[in-house]
């Protein structure tokens, strides 16, 4: 099956090198479609954080692989197929994120923690709502947190 979509907004600012690793800490906008109307974001600055879907849009087709590789070429960590890393090497290109939504000023949503670089597509986008987050323990390999080197929680308090 083929579904075609196309963006509702586009990353403006923030990030302007891509890196296969998480970019956090910088402050950009996901700017609206201004096909679409102001009103579909009435509410959605009472949320702290987004759900956001967007495109690895710098990344080519010839980048996907598909096959069971060790995160980063790291052979201390163990190889893991193509839907177990989070990059631009996905099927379709395709990425989540959860920012935080510091503002909204008219169409724009004024986030930070948005590892997506300017100019990205973004083809949904909705409040992220703790009741719907994951139920029970989470739990992860250690090489996750090893080779993100906890940097994703500037806080460690906030850690779950």
């Amino acid at each position: 099956m083929e579904l075609q979509i196309r963006s509702i907004a586009t990353v403006v600012g923030g990030h302007t090198t891509v890196a296969d690793d998480y970019q956090g800490g910088v402050e950009s906008v996901i700017r609206l479609d201004p096909e679409l109307p102001v009103e579909v974001l009435q509410g959605i600055g009472e949320f702290s954080h987004l759900t956001v879907l967007w495109h690895f849009s710098q990344a080519r087709p010839e980048d996907v692989v598909l096959h069971a590789r060790s995160p980063r070429g790291n052979p201390l960590w163990p190889e893991t197929g193509t839907l177990v890393h989070r990059n631009h090497r996905r099927p379709n290109q395709l990425a989540y994120s959860y920012p935080r939504l510091l503002r909204v000023e008219d169409r724009d949503l004024v986030v930070t923690d948005l590892d997506a670089v300017d100019g990205t597509p973004v083809f949904d986008l909705a409040p992220y709502f703790a009741d719907m987050g994951p139920r029970g323990e989470v739990r992860q390999p250690t090489w996750v947190s090893e080779m993100l080197g906890g940097a994703y929680w500037a806080d460690a308090d906030a850690r779950p």
